[in-house]
């Protein structure tokens, strides 16, 4: 006994060293992978010295003899430090991120291919101006100097990601570039997204339906059924569901995932130092390393300072010594759904205007990390490519024997994007910049800029063009086989939908553009009007009142519903006891009556309102949507105000039609005020006082990789409450569904304010860090900065970048002594 004993305890010390000892290995790997900032490479590729100084942020400014080794350098401190996330963005483009997912990726895999990002990205390279093509295949051979430097070095495979997703790093190529650009196009747009929506709700709800997502004025649409005479329609009963978020957030982007910024400027005349200010803010999706990467580079014309997207070359929100630039994505309908219908008996040919017409396939091969390849065949029609019903909720609006086309512009095979956006980084003034932005075919953007001349707001991007009679023009999907509904072709932006030269000195930016065409959204017109109040409300600005409007929290949505919706409950009831339902309700309605609508996380009214507002919308659609409700996954504020204010009869949505008496809009208002409470106090305690907005919103920043697995998780995803909610400017948007719909998944993950009279005060910030390495101080060091609506400096001087040097890294031509 005393022998077994003993080799027990030898056993169990043994495993422990074991288990030590595996811990130190994993470390000593994952620790190779982190870069020295200081140090010297002799590298091919470049012909003169060039200096990459890291600032205490890791912050890169990079110098050199050339904008060709300056391109290089950038692509070799992409890689340096977001190596995992570049290579993971590439395989979304290419639709192959399967090879390291596994199954659970063929879906993007299917929708990125079909959609033919790559192959279109592919066709474009062409199409830029020589000095493009030269910065891109400059860019292509830094990364490609840095991997090599890791396989050279053994240092640690470039991340430690790739240890758990085995990958063979393909050299980076010009197209690489390019096609991440087209997916950050295609993520930036939902409007097939919407499409589908609308679709639904005029099959669900054929009297009403569409009052839901209508902007003020919009023309009736057409019943979506009524388009296709005598074709089997399924009621899509069913709710379509939402995949997990970071399935979604796979490729760090996605299709139709949607995007928005603000880029609000003044002029001269209205800042108290007497230069132009400006402020830019793009929303995307919350991930961990962020989307976005701080960088300085010296080019021939100058230095360029702001946010890069890490595998796109060019600065995309930012400032030279002369002129300052943000970017909002435009709200346009730049995408349009077409049903295609399959000749019977023969699955290879489409009804089109001249009759059956064969569809152009070709076939690809999706290969399938521990799992067997897997063959698709792709076919296209004269309309676009054909989407199966498995993507975006296709399935539920096809009429048997149809099938799905998509047109964007985004599949323009001469988009010249790349070199508008690298031209902006060259421009000297708002002239030139919107010379070089005609370029621009997707993503369409609505430019700020702002020089010592003034200010302007410039379109960029390519609009279709559509016929008069079209049938639904471009919000639902309509007969493709029809030439009034097809495209007649795209054009660039109209000059009428920029400004040059603002009365009053001022732009300000949301994304809605109201005389764009029916892209238009209405709701996010309160984000716009509230942006417009803050930059109106004050003769003179300074950097501080833009940093302060740029980090507002007060919602306009919940000024202007509040007092709708409340106005037959405020004060109306004799006090109830303590402890019940009544008395519940009129505390939170007291609480609401004295809040002036700010989104802070340490209030308990804005928890109060968000849910409210959540349990009102669900309770005034679901009677007429059954289970199409679970699918709305935010807030229409615009159909609340119409409903309340009975425009056009809309106040009927507040009857349920299941029961016998008349409901009021203020019954279903108290009614669903009282279920939102309810369902609070069983999580937080009937205190309203102690509740708290942080305590249900917070920011989830998840590592697509590594963000589901247990323990890993906790490492690399960073989870902070914050201020703001769908509708603020400082945006923090909602999850929309699951057990925590408000979740803040999207958010500003780029600030930057810029201020032309003294350029070197200019501010910016990130969501989370600059590396992209879990174990590197530099991976979250910035989220608390960001979470507090904080900044930091960059400046153009060399010498002041010099002087917050933490490492220099040296790049020497190879074969110099």
């Amino acid at each position: 006994m005393v022998t077994f004993f003993r080799w027990l305890v030898r056993l169990t010390v043994g495993l422990i060293l074991l288990g030590v000892a595996l811990v130190v290995l994993v470390w000593y790997f994952a620790i190779r992978s982190l870069p020295d900032y200081d140090a010297s490479y002799r590298i091919a590729g470049i012909s003169g010295p060039v200096e990459i100084i890291r600032t205490t942020e890791d912050v890169p400014h990079i110098f050199g003899g050339s904008d060709r080794d300056v391109f290089f350098a950038l692509g070799l401190a992409h890689a340096q430090d977001r190596l995992f996330q570049m290579t993971v963005l590439r395989r979304a483009a290419q639709g192959r991120l399967a090879e390291i997912y596994g199954p659970g990726a063929l879906p993007a895999d299917g929708l990125a291919r079909r959609m033919g990002l790559y192959r279109n990205a592919r066709a474009s390279l062409g199409a830029q101006e020589p000095g493009v093509i030269e910065a891109l295949e400059a860019y292509a051979e830094g990364v490609n100097a840095w991997v090599e430097q890791v396989n050279l070095g053994a240092r640690g495979r470039g991340a430690p990601e790739f240890f758990l997703y085995p990958d063979e790093i393909a050299y980076w190529e010009p197209a690489d570039s390019l096609a991440i650009l087209k997916l950050l196009a295609a993520s930036a747009t939902v409007q097939m997204r919407r499409e589908v929506l609308r679709a639904r709700l005029s099959m669900v709800a054929p009297e009403r339906g569409q009052e839901l997502v209508s902007a003020p004025g919009e023309p009736a649409m057409p019943g979506y059924a009524t388009l296709f005479p005598g074709a089997q329609l399924a009621a899509p009963e069913r709710g379509e569901g939402n995949p997990a978020w970071t399935e979604t957030l796979a490729g760090f982007l996605a299709p139709a995932l949607g995007a928005s910024a603000n880029g609000f400027a003044v002029s001269a005349e209205r800042t108290a130092a007497g230069g132009a200010l400006l402020a830019n803010d793009p929303q995307f999706a919350l991930t961990a390393p962020g989307l976005w990467y701080l960088t300085r580079i010296e080019l021939s014309s100058g230095g360029v300072i702001g946010g890069t997207i890490p595998g796109i070359p060019a600065i995309l929100s930012g400032r030279n010594s002369q002129l300052a630039w943000g970017i909002t994505p435009a709200q346009i309908d730049d995408q349009d759904l077409f049903v295609e219908e399959v000749q019977p008996g023969d699955a290879n040919r489409y009804r089109g205007p001249e009759g059956w017409t064969e569809f152009a396939t070709r076939r690809e091969t999706l290969r399938v990390r521990d799992g067997s390849e897997l063959t698709i065949t792709l076919r296209e029609t004269e309309n676009g490519p054909i989407l199966p019903g498995v993507h975006l909720g296709l399935s539920a609006i096809l009429p048997a024997g149809h099938v799905a086309a998509l047109a964007w512009t985004g599949s323009a095979p001469d988009d010249r994007s790349m070199t508008a956006l690298i031209g902006l980084m060259r421009a000297r003034d708002r002239q030139t910049a919107a010379q070089a932005l005609s370029q621009m075919v997707a993503p369409a953007l609505l430019v700020t800029l702002a020089d010592d001349g003034g200010v302007a707001q410039v379109l960029a991007g390519r609009l279709p063009e559509r016929a008069a009679d079209h049938q639904t023009a471009g919000r639902m999907p309509a007969p493709g086989w029809l030439a009034r509904n097809r495209w007649q072709g795209t054009v660039p932006a109209p000059a009428s939908l920029s400004r040059m030269s603002p009365q009053g000195g001022t732009v300000a930016a949301t994304g809605a553009i109201a005389d764009a065409g029916p892209g238009y959204d209405g709701d996010s017109r309160y984000r716009l009007d509230r942006l417009r109040y803050l930059i109106d409300s004050r003769e003179i600005h300074s950097r501080d009142s833009f940093i302060a409007a740029q980090n507002d929290i007060v919602s306009p949505v919940a000024r202007a519903l509040l007092p709708l919706v409340g106005a037959d409950l405020w004060f109306t009831d004799e006090p109830a006891a303590r402890g019940t339902p009544e008395r519940l309700r009129q505390d939170a309605l007291a609480l609401l009556a004295n809040w002036d609508g700010a989104m802070s996380e340490h209030l308990p009214e804005p928890m109060i309102y968000a849910a409210w507002m959540r349990a009102l919308q669900d309770r005034l659609v679901r009677d007429q949507l059954g289970p199409l409700a679970d699918d709305l996954d935010q807030l229409y504020p615009g159909f609340i105000e119409r409903v309340f204010r009975g425009t056009d009869g809309a106040s009927a949505w507040c009857d349920i039609r299941q029961s016998a008496p008349v409901e009021t809009c203020m019954q279903i208002a108290r009614q669903a005020l009282d279920a939102a409470l309810l369902e609070l106090s069983g999580r937080f305690g009937p205190d309203l006082a102690s509740w708290r907005w942080g305590d249900l919103h917070y920011a989830r920043q998840v590592h697509p990789a590594l963000g589901d697995m247990r323990v890993i998780s906790y490492v690399v995803n960073l989870l902070q409450p914050v201020s703001g909610g769908e509708s603020t400017v400082a945006r923090a948007g909602f999850l929309g569904y699951d057990r925590n719909p408000w979740l803040s998944t999207r958010g500003a993950a780029y600030r930057g304010v810029y201020d032309l009279a003294d350029p070197d005060s200019s501010v910016f910030i990130v969501s989370t860090g600059q590396s992209g390495h879990p174990l590197s101080r530099h991976y979250d060091d910035m989220a608390d900065l960001w979470r507090r609506g904080e900044y930091v400096g960059m400046s153009l001087d060399p010498a002041l970048a010099r002087a917050a040097a933490t490492g220099i890294t040296r790049l020497e031509p190879a074969g110099e002594d």
